[in-house]
C-alpha cells in the first residue's frame, strides 16, 4: 500500500470543464458537492482506501523561524498555498494506477448546475512511499 495526496485547487490548476469559482454557486450546488466527496470518502473507507480528507478555507498567513522574537508573518506579494488549495484528500491505496482512478472520479464532483467540475486534481504520493508506477 501507498498513500497519496489529492489536491483540489482554487487556482492554479489548468481550468476545469465547469469552472465557475464555487462562491458563485447555489447553495444546493454547494451542497451537492460537499455530499458527493462525503459519499466518495465513505465508500474509500469501507475499502480501506480512505486516510482523511478536509476542505481548506482561503484565509491562511506564512510565517517563519527568523531567531529570536516575533516570527515574521507574511501574506504576498507572491503566491501563497491558500489561495491554491482548496482540499485534500489522502488515500492508501496498492497502486498509482488506483490513484489515478479514484482522482479521475473524485474529478466527476458535481458544480455549478449540478454538472460535473472536471477539475484537475494534483496526485502526490508521500516521500518515501514506493507505488508502482507504470507510465
Amino acid at each position: 500500500m501507498a498513500k497519496y495526496l489529492l489536491l483540489k485547487h482554487y487556482r492554479g490548476a489548468p481550468a476545469s470543464v465547469n469552472d465557475v469559482p464555487m462562491d458563485q454557486w447555489e447553495p444546493e450546488e454547494v451542497s451537492a458537492h460537499l455530499r458527493y466527496m462525503n459519499d466518495f470518502a465513505a465508500r474509500l473507507e469501507k475499502t480501506g482506501e480512505f486516510v482523511d480528507s478536509q476542505a481548506l478555507s482561503p484565509e491562511g498567513t506564512f510565517v517563519r523561524y527568523d531567531g529570536e522574537g516575533r516570527p515574521p508573518v507574511t501574506d504576498g506579494p507572491f503566491a501563497e498555498t491558500k489561495d491554491l488549495i482548496a482540499g485534500w484528500m489522502v488515500i492508501d491505496v496498492e497502486t498509482y494506477e488506483r490513484a489515478i482512478e479514484l482522482a479521475g472520479e473524485l474529478s466527476a464532483a458535481p458544480g455549478a448546475g449540478g454538472k460535473p467540475i472536471h477539475e484537475w486534481l494534483e496526485v502526490r504520493p508521500f516521500y518515501g512511499e514506493h507505488g508502482t508506477v507504470t507510465e
